[in-house]
């Protein structure tokens, strides 16, 4: 049982952040944010696959203007994703986002902040400080510190100008490519705060090679208690981030979200094409939303018996396959049948 850290709660719209609340999935569009249609089927899309906190890169006023039209269209948070020109982050919160996330390493200056603190605390919108590696403020009192201590002493600085304005609505996240810094920046930094933490491996690849990064910098923090959102960044369609996430999340008996895919190997005793199989059923569960354990196994002596945890499952080949629940057979399907009858049964649950 994984003992979670414990933070102070923050409300991100109508989902609450942090203490024992239920760690959240969220990801970022990639659409034009200026589309406001295109945006809003994106997101709609995305909500059907799970994903429950949204952000929107806001790129020039056009952009921050957009927001307000995005976010009639939608029914997840939105959060607006801040760069450079403090007046973004203020034409954000008069769209109506609800949450708001500023890189200290670029906007630093404190009489701009203090603009943008002031009108978020008039909405009860908090902010997320995000600290990325590649981005760290470039200032002396950092020289010589390595970069998971400069990236924490960024985050802090930031939270104490935000402290000094009466303003705790605060969430925190520290981000590198580099995993070990990564984990090594949350570690330092949850002796410090208590505020709620968004983790992640930031810009860790395509769909292949960003989900193991992820899946080990993002599950061996939330492993130690850390992190109370995640976002699995991936140069790929944003289904994938949110697939992922809730997969890591399960994987660690963290969150119960939709079915889970047992699937074997495959070797030398499978005579039927297994790998095509569980691809199809796994396309079909993505849009299933029961709590179920599926199984697909290769081999119809050891399938049932390997995978008896599963609440259903098909083991088998050369033609026909068994359909098992609870590790007990329940009949016997031709293999050109399989998938149809496996779909139909999986209905039924």
């Amino acid at each position: 049982m994984i003992k979670r850290r414990k933070s102070r709660v923050i409300n991100i719209g109508t989902v609450p952040v942090g203490g024992k609340n239920p760690i959240t999935v969220q990801s970022m569009t990639k659409t034009d944010t200026r589309d406001i249609k295109a945006t809003v089927r994106q997101i709609t899309e995305l909500q059907e696959y799970g994903c429950e906190i949204i952000r929107c890169a806001v790129p020039d006023m056009e952009a921050a203007e957009a927001l307000a039209g995005i976010k009639k269209g939608i029914s997840i948070p939105l959060i607006a994703d801040i760069h450079f020109d403090y007046r973004l982050a203020l034409a954000a919160l008069d769209a109506g986002i609800d949450g708001l996330r500023l890189n200290p390493g670029n906007i630093s200056e404190p009489d701009r902040v203090a603009a943008v603190v002031k009108k978020a605390k008039e909405r009860s919108v908090p902010i997320r400080i995000g600290v990325n590696a590649g981005s760290l403020p470039k200032e002396e009192k950092l020289t010589g510190l390595s970069i998971p201590e400069r990236m924490v002493a960024a985050a802090m600085g930031h939270i104490k100008l935000l402290e000094d304005l009466d303003f705790d609505l605060i969430k925190v996240s520290l981000k590198a490519f580099d995993v070990p810094t990564t984990i090594d920046a949350y570690e330092k930094i949850v002796k410090k705060i208590d505020y709620p933490l968004h983790v992640g491996i930031t810009e860790s690849g395509t769909t292949r090679q960003g989900m193991i990064r992820s899946a080990v910098g993002i599950g061996i923090l939330l492993n130690n208690g850390i992190g109370d959102t995640i976002r699995v960044s991936l140069t790929a369609n944003p289904i994938e981030e949110v697939y992922a996430g809730f997969e890591i999340l399960k994987s660690l008996n963290i969150r119960e979200h939709g079915p889970t895919l047992i699937s074997c190997p495959t070797c030398g005793r499978t005579e039927a094409n297994i790998v095509e199989i569980a691809d199809k059923v796994e396309r079909f569960l993505a849009r299933v939303d029961k709590p179920i354990r599926v199984a697909v196994m290769g081999c119809a002596v050891n399938g049932p018996g390997e995978a008896k945890d599963a609440d259903i499952g098909i083991a088998g080949g050369k033609g026909k396959f068994i359909l098992f629940k609870k590790g007990e057979k329940v009949k016997t399907i031709a293999e050109a049948d399989v998938i149809n009858e496996l779909m139909r049964e999986i209905k039924d649950l």
